[in-house]
């Protein structure tokens, strides 16, 4: 009777349900970048009857200089954005990223006021920015402080610094050379440079996440921290790692406003950790890491920016724009959530 029992595979006690299981687990990953679509999906949706709308309600939304001053206004913040999504894709924050590209503007403007090579100042800059972010990523990896209140120490401390460099003057005034001024404020045919410079750092950060070693490693940290470290993962590096590009690409943002303003701004960039961080999330970009990615940021900083053009367009105040704003990244968690749960339930 034993070899009996023992033969009925096909029954439903016997290795059915085991089968089942094995099938069931490279399903869950498909099910996560089935949801991941959707979500991304659905902002460019959101984006593009945004676009529909301001077209009909202000016709001079799609006019061609309209549409070249959105990119350009929309890149400074993209650009910011982009470093930040990798911060919190490591399950971090960096509030210090407006005070960092407010230094890095600073920097390059009096290094080229006292005639220094354009790009050996803008290295130097964005160089600057870099150890900024690798040293309070350091003391978040190393030391296990909190990002939040590492970057914060460096919003104010940074601030001060930029402050300190031109006794809270701006710098720079007159002594800007024309070719600098190109990166910011010129234009190839009807399109900023600004634009494709944002355009370019997109995508080279989506092949850094989807096409490298260093990219499997943010998400792998980001879902399980623990997980990756008890796995051989540098977890500590790859922390250091993407706050050092945040506060490289913030000092590069600084960079370009310069070049476009001609002139360095100690108050520049105040309230942009806000901006970035909201892009982020409106994008898609789980806050507590492991999900999400550069296009849905670049995706929602447009959006954001079309907004806040169709506001300006209609005569709408200042204080309308942060309105919807807010109302418009309350309905972006809820709506990433309904999909998520119902992605898990799937």
């Amino acid at each position: 009777m034993t070899p009996t029992s023992d033969t009925t595979a096909g029954s439903p006690g016997g290795p059915a349900p085991a089968a089942a299981g094995a099938a069931a687990a490279p399903a869950a990953p498909a099910r996560r970048r089935s949801t991941d679509l959707i979500v991304k999906s659905n902002l460019l949706l959101v984006f593009l009857a945004l676009c529909v709308v301001a077209t009909l309600l202000a016709p001079e939304f799609l006019t061609t200089r309209n549409v070249a001053n959105l990119l350009q206004q929309s890149a400074l913040t993209g650009i910011v954005a982009i470093g930040m999504t990798l911060v919190i894709l490591t399950a971090g924050i960096d509030l210090s990223v407006g005070s960092v590209a407010a230094f890095g503007g600073m920097t390059v403007a009096l290094l080229l006021d006292h005639d220094m090579n354009i790009l050996l100042a803008m290295g130097i800059s964005i160089a600057a920015g870099a150890a900024f972010g690798a040293a309070m990523g350091g003391l978040s990896a190393y030391l296990s402080l909190p990002s939040f209140m590492t970057t914060l120490a460096g919003l104010t401390a940074i601030r001060g610094l930029t402050y300190l460099l031109t006794d809270g003057e701006p710098a720079g005034g007159g002594s800007i050379p024309e070719g600098f001024q190109l990166l910011g404020g010129g234009f190839i045919g009807y399109v900023p440079i600004v634009g494709l410079i944002f355009v370019a750092v997109t995508v080279l950060a989506a092949l850094l996440l989807r096409g490298t070693t260093f990219g499997e490693y943010v998400y792998a940290v980001g879902s399980n921290k623990e997980a990756a470290r008890l796995s051989g993962l540098p977890v500590r590096a790859v922390i250091t790692a993407v706050f050092a590009i945040s506060g490289a690409l913030s000092a590069f943002a600084g960079v370009l406003l310069t070049s476009r303003l001609t002139i360095g701004q100690p108050t520049a960039f105040e309230g942009m950790e806000l901006d970035a961080i909201a892009a982020v999330v409106l994008g898609g970009t789980n806050l507590f890491g492991g999900r999400g990615g550069v296009f849905g940021t670049f995706v929602a900083v447009l959006l954001l920016s079309v907004l806040r053009n169709l506001c300006n367009l209609l005569g709408l105040g200042s204080f309308f724009q942060m309105v919807v704003t807010g109302l418009i990244l309350v309905a972006a968690l809820i709506l990433n959530r309904v999909i998520e749960q119902r992605g898990a339930r799937a």
